[in-house]
């Protein structure tokens, strides 16, 4: 294992060297019991979590909708329009501004999302970090190519479609688990943020002219263009 060439830090007979980066986390910490045993490491903290990717598109969507209305961005009500927990979006919060893929403005209180490092870590990592698989038939929402984001471009008549479950769907398709369990509901009322979610799903499963098309209509919803 290559080690960081940063100074170690010696506590009661153990080293912690930092930072180091691992598959899956932007920014990993961890313990080597003794200098023979080097491989063995553990993980302590910034480590993504895929309802962090669902939290900063919400904040995309948000900002375009309400002008970067900064009473919209409160925990209680990011908590509120996504379904996730209150503790949960605290903490998802903190570690995408850990991680530079937010910043919250010290005097406004405003949490701006670095639209670029997203875009990088959605089309170059998301399919490794938080991979994707397509299973069973059952009722959903489409997704992906045949959302309708993409519906257009991609989706070919007869095509099985890709679909997050969801009971109070019409439609059949293979599911795929979406980035988090309230995504479903979500995205009822809200399309930048279903849009935007379906792209992401795209990179996540697509072949090559899928994940091309999807990134070029991210980088748009971004306002990366």
């Amino acid at each position: 294992m290559i080690i960081s060439p940063n100074a170690a830090l010696s506590v009661r007979g153990l080293r912690t060297f930092h930072p180091l980066k691992i598959a899956g986390c932007v920014d990993a910490r961890y313990t080597v019991p003794c200098p023979r045993t080097a491989d063995i490491f553990q993980p302590q903290k910034h480590i993504m979590k895929s309802q962090d990717i669902f939290i900063l598109l919400k904040l995309v969507s948000l900002n375009q909708r309400d002008n970067r209305d900064s009473s919209r961005q409160s925990v209680r009500m990011l908590a509120e329009l996504t379904g996730v927990g209150k503790t949960e979006v605290s903490k998802s919060l903190n570690r995408s501004i850990s991680v530079s893929l937010a910043k919250k403005n010290r005097t406004t209180g405003l949490i701006s999302v670095n639209r670029k490092a997203l875009f990088e870590f959605t089309y170059y990592g998301l399919q490794y970090v938080f991979p994707a698989q397509m299973q069973a038939l059952t009722r959903g929402v489409p997704t992906a190519f045949a959302a309708p984001v993409l519906k257009k471009k991609l989706f070919s008549p007869g095509q099985t479609i890709p679909v997050w479950p969801s009971s109070d769907a019409q439609q059949m398709g293979q599911a795929i688990q979406p980035l988090y369990k309230t995504v479903p509901q979500a995205i009822a009322n809200d399309n930048t943020l279903y849009a935007a979610l379906a792209l992401v799903d795209a990179i996540r499963i697509g072949n090559a002219r899928e994940k091309n098309s999807a990134a070029s209509e991210l980088r748009l919803l971004l306002e990366l263009d």
